[in-house]
């Protein structure tokens, strides 16, 4: 069976070809699926170079999308041929979050889905939206859910809300769609003008380059006349200071990033002052992924997908995503 694994310490250069065996038929509850696209998340660029420990041969990659070619005892969710998308945390189901680690997240603490065939139990995975390709599936895992989790299930936003949004990659851009679909104004930001009419394209009310304008965070503020409701944080502390001075007086910051570190300074008195809440989040729960997708299937938003690369390019893959000049997801697909 066809699968890329990195073997220990992690690099590019070490990430490679392998065989592995097939899966075989499934027990009681699981499911057999042929996997044909997943997308690249900063977390799985973090395994592969080993910023973040995994075991030795670990088969890469959180999203996973397909089909399913058999269905095990007492599976009924599920059916032959059926176009299936695999969850971030698999032992996640409902409720509250329960899980602070990544110990049984695929691609970190178990294997992946860089390979061409899995078996798992069938909750680990929902129905894929409807008429998505398995590339675009895939993008939902990760990066929709976070997008969705932050925006829709904690923030709550509502039409007229207006919205901060940091960068375009895969996160803020899923962002980006959700809350126009939903109504609300957003803000953007990103060190390309490019990028930033792109970005315009999509709907984004207010776009700013935060190379050129130090002080985006007050001209952002002064935007939304008092500020934004919500902002979507994914830089981590080199930009938690800006989003502070963005937000409004009692609003919401989703913390779900860590681009610029995974620690630093908090402006405290400031977050004080603004009386905001800093809620920080991973991903989301499967309820939440089957409340998106049918959201998606009511919308009919598709993912914006920069570039696709085959799977045997998973490191070209990875390469791109470091040069840092996509908009939206890198997909792969086989």
């Amino acid at each position: 069976m066809q699968a890329m694994t990195v073997s220990a310490p992690g690099g590019l250069d070490r990430l490679t070809p392998a065989d592995r065996p097939d899966p075989g038929a499934p027990g009681a509850g699981a499911i057999r699926v042929a996997l044909h696209g997943s997308s690249l998340n900063y977390h799985d660029l973090g395994i592969v170079l080993g910023r973040m420990p995994s075991d030795d041969g670990r088969i890469p990659l959180a999203d996973g999308a397909g089909t399913v070619e058999a269905v095990g005892e007492g599976v009924d969710e599920f059916a032959v041929g059926d176009s299936v998308v695999s969850c971030f945390f698999p032992d996640w189901q409902d409720g509250t979050p329960t899980i602070g680690d990544f110990s049984r997240t695929p691609g970190d603490g178990i294997d992946g889905f860089a390979q061409s065939h899995v078996v798992l139990p069938a909750t680990a995975f929902t129905h894929a939206p409807k008429g998505y390709d398995a590339v675009e599936a895939a993008t939902i895992t990760t990066a929709g859910l976070t997008a969705w989790r932050a925006l829709v299930v904690d923030a709550q936003i509502k039409a007229g809300d207006r919205l901060l949004l940091l960068g375009t990659g895969g996160v803020s851009i899923w962002a980006l769609q959700i809350a126009k679909a939903m109504g609300a104004r957003v803000a953007i930001t990103s060190s390309s003008d490019d990028k930033l009419e792109r970005a315009k394209a999509l709907g984004a009310d207010f776009t700013v380059n935060y190379r050129t304008d130090e002080d985006w965070g007050q001209t952002v503020f002064d935007w939304a006349e008092g500020g934004v409701d919500h902002v979507v944080e994914v830089g981590g502390p080199g930009t938690l200071a800006q989003s502070i001075t963005a937000v409004r007086v009692g609003g919401h910051i989703s913390l779900i990033g860590v681009l610029t570190g995974v620690s630093g300074e908090v402006p405290t008195a400031a977050l004080m002052g603004k009386q905001a809440r800093l809620q920080g989040l991973i991903v989301g729960s499967r309820r939440e992924q089957q409340e998106f997708v049918r959201a998606l299937d009511a919308t009919g938003i598709r993912p914006v997908i920069d570039r696709r690369f085959p799977l045997d390019r998973l490191a070209d893959a990875f390469q791109y995503e470091m040069d840092g000049n996509h908009f939206g997801k890198i997909g792969v697909e086989w």
